[in-house]
């Protein structure tokens, strides 16, 4: 069994309770009732405070096992995480929040927290997430890594399921000294991932160094990564320290990787395995310790395949894969993404305060993205230049987002769009009601029919193909 706080041991078999922490009782009620549902003794408090008291209480029994949410009055759930652990260490912590982004998930992981669950999550998940953490009685926790010094900034906006995977990916694999590769099209935003696992580490009061192999002569990269001692080239004037010795201790940042040369790919292998190299025309073996993450937008296992990248470097990159996914498989975070950009964009020219029309807003969220993320930005910042009023409209964006919101449906969609403006037609001419409700609750059953028979009855991948979460999905089903 698990240890516990009491001081005498259990006299009995059964498994000490799930305790829920939140004060939202709502949440605290639907969580509590489906944890009971599924077999396990459940307590529950509407504040950190009350949960720590009965902690310290020897007469109550401790939890096996602690979902807590983060944002309550009195002491958060992060504070919450840190006193537990510092007392009961092998008690298992989920915490869970509606604000999800890099800082709390990293708080939350790096102060010991089993999982990170983003309201509103699926109740199904949480009782599986139970019953995996108590199938066995002798696991344990690792103990909390000190905490490094976090930055109250924004670093990559979005709240689709999406990001929200990504970010916990980033909180879990910030505290880990591992390589990763990041891929993704270009303007989905590689180096601010990278940076995020640069703040979130251990490492983050040391240099984030960032070069892109693809932007530099391929006889001047091998300098730029290693350095070169004086003389060893012409106009090599003086001994240079190049970006591998400029990130000791920190983390080099790697962008298109696809693009370096073979030769290098060679010496870099052997700095990744070795922590060691020669400056360009040096004797002296330099010793580094560096964390490596690369990005590149390519296939590499093509590469490979091809002979223009070497598998063993591959393998040493791709400890870790993060796939960053385009702007147009994420179209939700498009408002969010959209209103932040402005109000730079604002700030930066001097502005005043600008916002959106809503048929502005359609146009954005109707638009492909082929330049991702950095097209977004771009725009924002061209037509807050150039706009007149404070309301920027769809007349004020470029020509190509000058289209019919109903552009994106009728591009191969025109086959059923026809026949329900007939059918709408002559609901109306025969005087009927509520044709809208209708039409709508006819649409979403028959999208998620079909989004259900194409993936074999999988509620999560039906969900993720039709865009919606899967608690809405098993919503609209009820």
């Amino acid at each position: 069994m698990r240890k516990t706080l009491k001081k005498e041991p259990m006299m009995t078999t059964e498994r000490p309770p799930l305790w829920v922490i939140d004060d939202d009782r709502s949440v605290r009620f639907v969580l509590v009732e489906a944890l009971r549902d599924a077999g396990h003794r459940v307590s529950d408090f509407d504040s950190a405070d009350a949960a720590l008291a009965a902690l310290a209480d020897p007469r109550i029994e401790a939890p096996s096992l602690v979902f807590t949410d983060v944002r309550m009055p009195g002491t958060d759930g992060l504070t919450f995480l840190d006193r537990v652990k510092s007392v009961a260490g092998d008690i298992p912590v989920v915490v869970m929040s509606a604000y999800t982004n890099v800082a709390a998930t990293s708080g939350a992981f790096r102060g010991g927290a089993l999982e990170f669950l983003s309201k509103p999550f699926d109740l199904d998940e949480a009782c599986a997430l139970a019953a995996r953490v108590l199938e066995s009685d002798d696991a344990t926790e690792s103990e909390p890594e000190p905490r490094s010094p976090v930055p109250d900034r924004v670093e990559l906006i979005g709240e689709s399921p999406p990001m929200q995977s990504l970010y916990r990916a980033i909180g879990r694999l910030a505290r880990a000294p591992l390589s990763v590769l990041i891929r993704g099209e270009t303007g989905t935003g590689k180096e601010l991932v990278a940076r995020a696992l640069h703040r979130h580490s251990p490492r983050a009061d040391k240099p984030f160094i960032a070069i892109n192999t693809a932007a530099i002569p391929t006889e001047l990269l091998e300098s730029e990564l290693f350095g070169h001692e004086a003389g060893a080239f012409t106009g090599a004037r003086e001994r240079r320290h190049g970006r591998f010795e400029q990130a000791n201790g920190g983390t080099l940042f790697l962008d298109e990787i696809g693009d370096m040369p073979l030769p290098l790919q060679t010496r870099l292998l052997r700095v990744l395995a070795e922590d060691e190299f020669f400056r360009v025309g040096g004797r002296e073996l330099i010793q580094v310790d560096v964390r490596v993450i690369a990005a590149t937008h390519q296939d590499l296992d093509a590469k490979v395949a091809a002979g223009e990248f070497r598998a063993d470097l591959l393998h040493r990159l791709d400890v870790v894969r993060l796939d960053l996914p385009p702007l147009r498989e994420r179209r939700e975070d498009i408002p969010l993404l959209a209103e932040h950009f402005l109000q730079q964009a604002a700030e930066e020219l001097g502005l005043g305060a600008r916002r959106w029309s809503k048929d502005a807003m359609v146009r954005l969220g109707a638009h492909d993205w082929p330049g991702n993320v950095r097209e977004l930005e771009n725009l924002c910042l061209r037509v807050a230049a150039l706009a007149s009023g404070e309301t920027l409209r769809a007349d004020d964006l470029p020509v190509a987002f000058r289209v019919s919101s109903a552009a994106p449906l009728a591009t191969g969609g025109a086959v059923w769009l026809e026949p329900l403006a007939r059918w709408c037609r002559a609901e109306l001419e025969a005087g009927h009601e509520d044709i809208h409700a209708r039409a709508i609750a006819a649409a979403e059953a028959t999208l998620i029919h079909e989004a259900l028979s194409t993936t074999d009855g999988h509620k999560q991948h039906a969900a993720a193909r039709l865009g919606i979460g899967r608690n809405t999905l098993t919503r609209k089903l009820k």
